[in-house]
């Protein structure tokens, strides 16, 4: 891994170049051009070949860069390596179609929870998953972050944060549950995230 600083708007762009890179994989790419990934990801190839120096991925002349490797570079960076435990606060229509996305859990993000304030939703089966009442959000926190913390110490990388998402899916909700967890907004449907505005290098 390189140990040069990575600009915030190159951080920004990573997964959109995931993203990118995921999909050709999926659909058998082996290598790909610092053009072709550009016009995926919606960027200028130099700023391309820039972004991914950061990573010490360069390419090779009149070859490209490797999809597989250049994958498990960008997922390093962002902390994908590894699952990420995430729970919805929400159990409406929104809360239900997150809950039952399965590419959440493709990308290291296995949604462990579904709660909700209303009492006649409590209860409720959503896929995999039993609607639980916000009020045992921190029982729920406690169980997951043993659960995780066995799994992270077998593999010798110990985290302090046991939830690491929690996605903003019942606004009547939110405000209670981002006092009692550490919340990181993945309410964005990843299909828009290609057509999303890379920020200002």
């Amino acid at each position: 891994m390189s140990d040069r600083v990575i600009p915030e708007a190159t951080v920004g762009r990573l997964p959109v170049y995931l993203r990118a890179l995921v999909e050709m994989a999926e659909n058998g790419v082996v290598t790909i051009s610092s053009n072709d990934l550009a016009e995926a990801a919606g960027v200028n190839s130099a700023k391309v070949r820039k972004d991914l120096s950061y990573l010490g991925s360069y390419g090779t002349r009149g070859v490209g860069y490797d999809v597989a490797y250049l994958i498990h570079q960008v997922r390093r960076e962002l902390g994908l390596t590894q699952d990420w435990p995430v729970l919805i606060v929400g159990a409406g229509n929104l809360g239900h179609a997150l809950a039952k996305y399965k590419g959440f859990s493709r990308r290291g993000f296995g949604i462990v929870a579904l709660v909700d304030s209303d009492p006649a939703k409590v209860g409720e089966r959503v896929d995999s998953l039993t609607v639980e009442h916000i009020d045992d959000l921190e029982g729920i926190e406690e169980y997951w972050h043993r659960r995780f913390a066995d799994k992270r110490r077998a593999r010798r990388r110990p985290r302090e944060i046991p939830l690491e998402g929690v996605v903003h899916a019942g606004a009547s909700v939110f405000e209670e549950c981002r006092k009692r967890v550490a919340v990181h907004d993945l309410a964005i449907d990843p299909d828009r995230r290609r057509s999303a505005t890379p920020a200002p290098a």
